[in-house]
């Protein structure tokens, strides 16, 4: 069977099975090991790896669509898996060995936090690190973990090629970082999403992401793509098959709820049935530009060009829109579903704190339309993060 293929069909019996035990994971506030250990042998964690090492490389439209498909099932196990395909990305600004050797076990999953909130200073053997960081999705069940740092040398920071402070990512093992109980939530709780920190903690050089420049591994078509702009790619999906799920449900509680004093079940009611109709027209249309914009970023990659301004314009621009229409399209399903709408035992409640939840995070912020503006209005905003 064809590798997307494979992946595919994988993501639609997971996601199946994962649905059924939603409420155990968001019980369990973090990833259950056997589910991680599903996900990792499916190869998706991997799907954002070089191949040399032992990954995969997955076209970014089908990992999308695993993804959107996975957050049909349970939210929290689509954003372990985004963000750990979006880790395995920066193995691509390491050397090869160190690839190897995090891929060594193909049920490895690594992830990470890119905003720099550690020290890392320069000593013999590599660089002392110390910090602390938020929004380690998935990180209890990683081998490997992933933080941003300020490097430094003799107290000084290091410049960047734009005379800047430079900032990058270290790699470190899991055993090595304290892992804190912060990830007390309204949603997507199953993600594990807590701090973890390190104190004074020795990293090699070739751990550090994008310092060494030797053995690197090729440069390919999936790695044309901006970093910031693969990141937001993940909570688009994720967005998409939360509203998705949103929709399916309502619609089954539609066909027999009736409302206090109602002859009409909720599905004969001429109101839900407008509200429905223009729920999916958003949430297709808003699915079809992402995926649109998707792919033809991903032609100018494959076909060896750089991925210009106006395509990551597009990409953004459709991302989050991608998320803006998914929240509104869950709010409307999760207002319809009235009263039984506000129990736990309601799905729709779920689905209304998990969307609420992602579309917080800074990729998909109103910033992002505001440097998309002014890229159509032709003016030059800071464009560092597209």
């Amino acid at each position: 069977m064809p590798e997307t293929e494979q992946l595919l069909d994988s993501a639609y019996e997971l996601s199946q099975e994962f649905y059924e035990r939603a409420d155990e994971i968001e019980s369990a506030r973090r990833l259950p090991p056997d589910v991680s250990e599903k996900l990792a042998q499916a190869g998706f964690y991997r799907m954002g790896a070089p191949r040399c090492v032992g990954g995969l490389e997955t076209p970014p439209p089908v990992s999308s669509e695993v993804i959107e498909i996975l957050a049909r099932g349970d939210a929290s196990c689509a954003w372990v898996t985004f963000i750990g395909v979006t880790s395995y990305t920066t193995l691509s600004a390491l050397p090869a060995a160190v690839g190897k050797k995090v891929l060594s076990d193909p049920a490895t999953l690594l992830t990470g936090v890119f905003a720099p909130t550690a020290t890392a200073e320069k000593v013999d053997g590599g660089f002392r690190v110390s910090g602390r960081w938020q929004w380690g999705s998935g990180s209890q069940n990683a081998q490997w973990i992933l933080g941003g740092a300020m490097l430094s040398e003799n107290g000084e920071p290091m410049l960047d090629r734009n005379g800047q402070p430079r900032s990058t990512m270290v790699l470190m093992p899991s055993s090595q970082v304290e892992y804190l109980d912060t990830w007390h939530v309204s949603g997507l709780c199953g993600s594990g999403s807590l701090d973890y920190q390190v104190e004074n903690l020795l990293v090699p050089e070739e751990h550090v992401v994008g310092y060494s420049r030797t053995d690197r591994v090729p440069v390919t078509p999936l790695f044309a793509f901006p970093n910031f702009t693969f990141l937001a790619l993940g909570i688009g999906a994720v967005s998409m098959g939360i509203a998705r799920a949103a929709i399916d449900e309502l619609i089954e509680l539609a066909r027999s709820k009736k409302r206090v004093g109602a002859k009409q079940t909720i599905s004969e009611q001429q109101i839900a049935q407008v509200k429905l109709a223009q729920a999916e027209a958003d949430l297709r249309s808003a699915r079809a530009f992402y995926y649109e914009s998707l792919e033809a970023a991903w032609q100018c990659a494959m076909n060896g060009q750089k991925v210009n301004i106006e395509q990551r314009r597009d990409l953004r621009l459709a991302t989050t829109n991608a998320v803006l229409k998914s929240v509104g399209v869950v709010e409307e399903m999760y207002n319809l579903g009235g009263g039984s709408a506000v129990y736990r035992t309601s799905r729709l409640q779920r689905y209304f704190r998990d969307i609420n939840v992602a579309k917080t995070h800074i990729m998909v912020s109103q910033q992002t339309l505001e440097i998309a503006g002014s890229l159509f209005f032709g003016l030059e905003p800071n464009v560092s993060r597209f």
